[in-house]
């Protein structure tokens, strides 16, 4: 029952919601543009149920795996009504608009958690350990030092402190930190660079960071040691502020993952579906149900990265070839040399897809966290 409630159920209800989000881009927009909508379907087939409806199917199928739109001749412009006898700006709006939606679904769920009432960690974040010879310590950063700004940001805890580090990787970084020596308290500032790759354990800087308990946290027995929490909650404007923030930060995170693993540093991880289901149970247990808004979110914008990236039988890949024809200046590839090469990017889509369960499994069963 745990398994069920924990994992299965919520795996299967988010990942459904974000694929039906994206298919509903395809959908109305084709529909907006007048092209022929052969099937909207829930799951993947064999179909369980349908019924037709202006020339559409409607279904829900066996496979609980996501959603689909199948539009008419999304490579043979024979039928006015197919996808590919539209003219080349209207094929782009339709093929991009799913990874569009998920661009924009993780500014709505970030703003759904950011007005529900959810604990965050309660400052103030203090260096606790200065690795010799890193960034930081030739910068003269020492341990003990009360973390106040980055960037002139303000930082209220460790969470804040590591995400402002992270996202100006490759960077000089500017630290505004409290030091108390000898019983004297002063304010002083350290230019910082945050290095793209460096030796495991340090940080792109080379400190470690905690939270100090003090004023009116709520601390309970189930808190970590020197660690308490409090209630915050935004209005909704406020919530679709953070929302914004929180989806480009997301996004310039993701970008230097990508970076840092070019450079020498650790890439961004891969996981599949069994993956993605532990990790949601994972997140369920840690952190809560509302904390799932924000792992919905994350999944939302890697589903969008990786469907607008010029791979075949991808939504990128089919608007790569329309920009080839844009560049041709109206000449198209043959449907049966597209075709075939969907064909051949399906095939080895499947191959990936099996490599990674492979890997999700074995970590699994070796009982190591996706996050690990």
């Amino acid at each position: 029952m745990d398994l069920l409630i924990h994992y299965i159920l919520p795996f299967f209800g988010m990942l459904v919601g974000l694929i039906v989000i994206h298919e509903l881009g395809h959908y109305v927009t084709a529909k907006m543009f007048g092209v022929k909508v052969l099937e909207a379907g829930i799951g993947y087939p064999p179909r369980a149920w349908g019924f037709t409806w202006k020339g559409t199917i409607y279904s829900v199928n066996w496979l609980p795996l996501g959603g689909f739109v199948r539009l008419l001749g999304e490579e043979d412009p024979a039928d006015p009504e197919s996808l590919a006898a539209q003219a080349a700006w209207k094929r782009l709006i339709i093929l991009g608009s799913g990874a569009f939606m998920n661009f924009v679904l993780p500014v709505v769920l970030f703003a759904i958690y950011f007005m529900l009432p959810h604990d965050v960690p309660r400052g103030p974040a203090i260096i606790t350990t200065v690795a010799s010879g890193a960034p930081a310590a030739k910068a003269g950063l020492l341990q003990g030092d009360e973390i106040l700004e980055i960037n002139g940001e303000r930082i209220k805890n460790h969470e804040d402190a590591g995400r402002e580090i992270r996202l100006r990787m490759g960077e000089t970084i500017t630290f505004t930190v409290q030091r108390t020596s000898f019983g004297e308290t002063e304010v002083k500032t350290f230019d910082v660079k945050a290095r793209w790759d460096p030796p495991e354990g340090q940080g792109p800087t080379g400190i470690q960071i905690r939270d100090r308990v003090g004023g009116s946290a709520i601390c309970t027995s189930s808190n970590p040691p020197d660690q308490c929490w409090e209630r915050e909650s935004y209005s909704f404007i406020g919530a679709f502020d953070k929302g914004w923030d929180a989806t480009w930060d997301s996004l310039r995170l993701a970008r230097n993952q990508v970076i840092a693993m070019f450079k020498g540093g650790e890439g961004p991880a891969v996981a599949g579906p069994t993956g993605i289901a532990q990790g949601t149970g994972e997140v369920i247990k840690s952190s809560g149900w509302d904390s799932l808004l924000q792992f919905a979110a994350l999944l939302s914008i890697n589903l969008a990265i990786i469907n607008i990236l010029p791979l075949p039988m991808l939504d990128g890949g089919r608007i790569a070839f329309v920009l080839v024809e844009v560049a041709r200046r109206g000449r198209r590839i043959s449907p049966e040399k597209e075709g075939l090469v969907h064909l051949v990017g399906l095939a080895l889509i499947i191959v990936m897809a099996v490599a990674v369960t492979y890997v999700d499994i074995v970590r699994i069963i070796g009982g190591k966290s996706i996050f690990s």
